[in-house]
């Protein structure tokens, strides 16, 4: 090898120039190179410091990694566990609000339905939850403080305030012992449940997963609709006809709920929404048109007929439980693709700029 260019520093030496290029005797880039992407003195066109047809020393950025590895780490709740929790919890919540209204209305049968699939729903909710966290000594350490600033802590504690009073007004309903102790633990699940139902929707957002987080502001309303259509679903299934129109009522809210705030979130978050209309996200499209489709069929055939009720029920149930699961699959998937971080970081930053600047929009 040349002592020239073994001599020369690293930063100096042109790509290609140890495998048997002359080196300039100037010890400098030959060409008289300008930056800025212009011309040599002999016309050759350099790209980002290199000349056309030289081969780059790293590889382009498309912030698909940072360094070979996520720009976000991947949420590791496990789909069935945690998204089972997010509808399960819903359902619970809602469910008590429902039985409540039903009680005070004279509505024992759905009343008595809408306690007991609280106490079932509610169960499995824990029943997920510990199987995520691996071992029921984990859910029991978060009871030992309370953070206002934590969703998870405030989480923790709305569920077990809720958790005994559903169980016992469900007990009390069924057997029909000590009516007054469950009319009051009534009361407590049905005030608790609207904690219970939306809360999980504070929790996710809490998170740096871009479809949950920047989804902040209609997450809580959209679990609210869903969870309120899932309850609504779930008294077409058990009650009456006779005592159901409470049940038809809490459908038809909670899926226009659920539908207006999922339209004002994929309208405010633009591409960041994009993962639910991709993949499993889709699910939460499917969920809306099971919804709308259990809540009208229990509006209309389901007022007259026993069958057409069952289905819409089902529907219901269906779509909420879709819902869930599709808003969780999406923003996962929003966290595994760094463009759903880096993008909207950027335009952040360029509206700032513009605002300090005084251009306008």
């Amino acid at each position: 090898m040349d002592d020239d260019l073994a001599l020369r520093p690293e930063r100096e030496a042109t790509v290609g120039s140890a495998g048997g290029r002359e080196p300039r005797g100037d010890g400098r880039r030959e060409g008289g190179r300008r930056e800025g992407g212009r011309r040599d003195e002999r016309g050759d066109r350099w790209r980002g410091g290199r000349r056309r047809g030289e081969r780059a020393m790293v590889p382009e950025a498309d912030f698909r990694s940072y360094y070979g590895l996520p720009v976000l780490n991947e949420p590791t709740w496990h789909d069935y566990d945690i998204a089972g929790y997010l509808f399960l919890g819903g359902l619970a919540g809602a469910s008590s609000i429902l039985a409540e209204a039903a009680e005070l209305t004279g509505r024992p049968r759905l009343a008595r339905a809408g306690k007991v699939g609280a106490l079932c729903a509610i169960g499995g909710s824990f029943y997920a939850l510990i199987h995520d966290l691996g071992k029921p000594a984990r859910f029991v350490n978060m009871l030992r403080v309370f953070k206002v600033t934590s969703p998870m802590s405030v989480g923790t504690w709305i569920l077990s305030a809720y958790g005994p009073q559903a169980g016992l007004a469900a007990v009390t309903a069924v057997t029909g012992r000590f009516p007054r102790l469950g009319r009051a633990a009534g009361a407590g699940a049905g005030l608790t449940g609207a904690a219970v139902a939306t809360y999980t929707a504070v929790l996710v957002a809490d998170t740096a997963v871009p479809l949950w987080h920047d989804g902040h502001r209609e997450l809580p309303l959209l679990f609210a609709g869903s969870a309120m259509a899932a309850a609504g679903g779930l008294g077409l299934l058990a009650a009456p006809l006779a005592e159901a129109g409470p049940a038809r009522g809490t459908a038809l809210l909670g899926t226009a709920l659920e539908a207006a705030a999922a339209l004002r979130m994929e309208r405010r978050l633009g591409p960041v929404a994009e993962p639910l209309k991709q993949g499993k996200g889709r699910l939460a499209r499917l969920g809306e048109v099971l919804s709308a489709a259990g809540a009208l069929l229990g509006a209309t055939a389901g007022r007259r007929s026993r069958p057409a009720a069952v289905v819409a029920g089902a529907a219901l149930l269906a779509g909420s439980a879709c819902t869930r699961f599709g808003v969780f699959h999406a923003g996962v998937a929003s966290a595994n693709d760094p463009a759903y971080t880096v993008e909207p970081q950027r335009a952040r930053l360029a509206a700032r700029e513009r605002q300090e600047n005084g251009v306008p929009e």
